[in-house]
């Protein structure tokens, strides 16, 4: 051992859990032994935290989806969505997927996979997440292809 250094304890890691556990535990929180929170939440057969007394709670997947007749965000396919979606469409063609257009002698699938977006029939759905957490589902026939 050189100057400076303490000799190992053997008891470091407990005490650290120990006091990490005062410094999260609050009036109305109590922990067990193992640290699982006790008492104002609980949890879920899915492992969601559900808190009770008013404390908000994770939101499901469900619940962050946007129905349809209230999207925020722009008809519009942007740029980078109908890149992502024509490589994406091409890889799937290229792994032996169904293609869903007439071939015409097209062996190309990225060609294959731009003739879907024109007519589209691209079996694809863009989710774009908000800010706030939640997302908007479009399919691909939906949007406005950009010129």
């Amino acid at each position: 051992m050189s100057d400076g250094e303490e000799p190992y304890n053997e008891n470091y890691e407990n005490a650290f859990e120990e006091d990490f556990r005062d410094d999260i535990s609050g009036d109305e929180e109590q922990f067990d032994a193992s640290g699982n929170l006790t008492s104002g939440n609980s949890i879920s057969a899915d492992g969601r935290t559900i808190v009770d007394s008013g404390i908000p709670r994770k939101k499901s997947a469900k619940e962050l989806a946007v129905p349809k007749d209230e999207r925020l965000t722009t008809p519009y396919m942007t740029k980078y969505e109908r890149a992502r979606v024509l490589g994406t469409r091409a890889l799937q063609i290229s792994m032996n997927a169904p293609v869903l257009v007439d071939l015409e002698g097209e062996t190309d699938p990225l060609q294959i996979a731009m003739k879907e977006l024109a007519q589209q029939k691209l079996p694809l759905i863009i989710r774009r997440y908000l800010p706030d957490g939640s997302y908007e589902d479009w399919g691909c026939d939906e949007l406005i292809l950009p010129q």
